[in-house]
């Protein structure tokens, strides 16, 4: 997809992070974007940054985990812009306790709402309207290097779910003759707030899992805080897009640990962990 200026994007967990990188670098290449979001004042503050800028762009209050909510995401997108052509389905949240089994039903309910579920309700509602277009179009879904790795819990479980079902989509675009094609964002330490989920988590699941013994909030904060910049990552999909590439692995340090697991899956070899790059 290489023709991008005035085509339309939707982007769900725009309001910071590695969704307000993609609304950036979108902006810059001459898109209009559709900014949704669950936090309603971060979302109209990145809005208004945008538009100052000179960005075309539009906010949906949304709760992804909510088919109705990303439903209305579809119409609003349609009824301002009359079509889609990116859908970035980005939103997620960081939540559970080690050992896993220790997590709450609601911890379960939350991250697999947000994670995965609302990846599902991005390409029900807006798949079907990309292809009726006949047009180049571009799913965006974003998971995690812990989605290609051992060891991520309950948000390497959601992860992992994006990986599988971003490869099936894009199996069943390329063999059903379809113009939208799609890319799996696999990002690792990125400069954003994921360890700060907890001030959208919603009143009704208010049953938290325990804080997992000697893990410190404010140490995995300052990591990510090191990593990279959401910008970059923002450019790197944008990229991506352009040269219709399925995987978009932002982290090559990682590349070691990925090797590693599947190493052991072919070797019938018990899971081990690698220690993180770096450590």
């Amino acid at each position: 997809m290489h023709d991008l200026e005035n085509k339309v994007a939707v982007i769900t967990g725009a309001a910071s992070g590695i969704g307000r990188g993609m609304a950036e670098t979108f902006a810059d290449a001459g898109m209009r974007v559709v900014l949704s979001d669950v936090e309603e004042a971060a979302l109209h503050s990145t809005t208004a940054d945008l538009r100052e800028s000179g960005a075309d762009v539009h906010a949906v209050v949304t709760d992804v985990s909510k088919a109705e909510d990303v439903t209305s995401l579809a119409e609003s997108t349609l009824k301002k812009y009359g079509a889609v052509h990116v859908l970035c389905n980005n939103a997620g949240v960081h939540t559970g306790s080690r050992p896993s089994w220790e997590s709450t039903l609601d911890d379960w309910h939350w991250i697999l709402g947000v994670n995965l579920m609302g990846v599902v309700h991005g390409i029900r509602a807006f798949l079907p309207t990309m292809i009726e277009q006949d047009e180049d179009a571009h799913i965006v879904n974003t998971a995690s290097m812990a989605g290609l790795i051992t060891g991520g819990s309950l948000y390497g479980a959601t992860k992992s779910a994006v990986v599988s079902l971003s490869e099936t989509v894009h199996l069943e675009l390329v063999g059903g003759g379809l113009k939208p094609r799609i890319s799996l964002l696999c990002p690792g330490l990125v400069d954003t707030n994921i360890f700060h989920s907890q001030r959208n988590r919603p009143a009704r699941f208010p049953d938290a899992g325990p804080t997992p013994a000697g893990w410190s909030v404010d140490a995995a904060r300052q990591a990510f805080k090191l990593g990279l910049s959401p910008r970059t990552v923002g450019e790197r999909v944008l990229q991506a897009i352009r040269e219709e590439r399925f995987y978009v692995l932002t982290h090559p340090e990682w590349t070691e640990h990925v090797e590693h697991r599947m190493t052991q899956i072919l070797n019938g070899d018990d899971p081990t962990q690698l220690p993180p790059p770096g450590a």
